[in-house]
């Protein structure tokens, strides 16, 4: 067990940092959202709570979700430009102030690439640092599935990314800070995990996280000393 001070050194300390974003770097669920400007708002949400609990495979919840929705590319397109997410207070800040500090900042969602594209647009956070589920569309625009190679599509695909990153880039200390339970499993391979409640509170993280914040601004305090 890593201690808390011990958890401050090494964010402090950080080569990268990775977030979640439904419900934590955004106020959001994404596919709640989708599911809203599709007319299954309630069933979905559901079914999302069920997901975030860890009760369900994540594929699966993902695929039951996704059959229900089954979002054209067209209400995709509408629900960036009429509902855009919103970013969770502080996050703007801490993310530029991690960038400024040469820490490589990254997405890591089990949503859906275009919506957090739109996100990181927003947080000058390069495309190539996003890693979501990707959505695909037949010729005329219909639903057509989604890509199940991407490691994001599958339980425990977030700590899959994260090896990817160390492997690929040599980093020796990644932080992954999220509101849910798939997070919280990507620790290890991440070095340290904290656990974000500010929108929502997933009581099994808030119980097994060694550091867990429900605002941001503790963070941007941890990067001031």
């Amino acid at each position: 067990m890593v201690s808390h001070s011990e958890l401050r050194k090494l964010f402090y300390s950080a080569d990268a940092v990775c977030f979640d974003v439904d419900s934590t770097v955004i106020r959001e669920e994404g596919i709640d959202e989708l599911a809203k400007v599709c007319g299954v708002e309630d069933t979905v949400s559901e079914m999302t709570r069920r997901a975030m609990g860890g009760a369900v495979p994540f594929k699966a919840a993902l695929t039951e979700r996704l059959a229900l929705i089954r979002p054209s590319r067209e209400q995709v397109q509408r629900l960036i430009a009429e509902h855009p997410p919103h970013l969770t207070p502080g996050i703007r800040e801490l993310v530029s102030r991690l960038q400024e500090r040469n820490v490589q900042v990254f997405l890591i969602s089990g949503g859906f690439r275009s919506i957090v594209e739109h996100v990181a647009s927003k947080l000058n956070i390069p495309s190539t640092n996003v890693f979501a589920n990707r959505l695909k569309f037949y010729f005329n625009g219909e639903y057509a599935g989604f890509d199940e190679m991407q490691p994001t599509a599958e339980s425990g695909g977030k700590g899959k990314v994260i090896k990817l990153l160390k492997e690929k880039f040599h980093f020796k200390k990644i932080v992954m800070i999220g509101d849910g339970a798939t997070d919280m499993e990507a620790c290890p391979p991440a070095d340290a995990f904290i656990g974000f409640g500010g929108n929502v509170i997933r009581q099994q993280v808030k119980d097994n996280a060694e550091w867990y914040i429900t605002d941001f601004v503790e963070l941007l305090g941890e990067l001031e000393e």
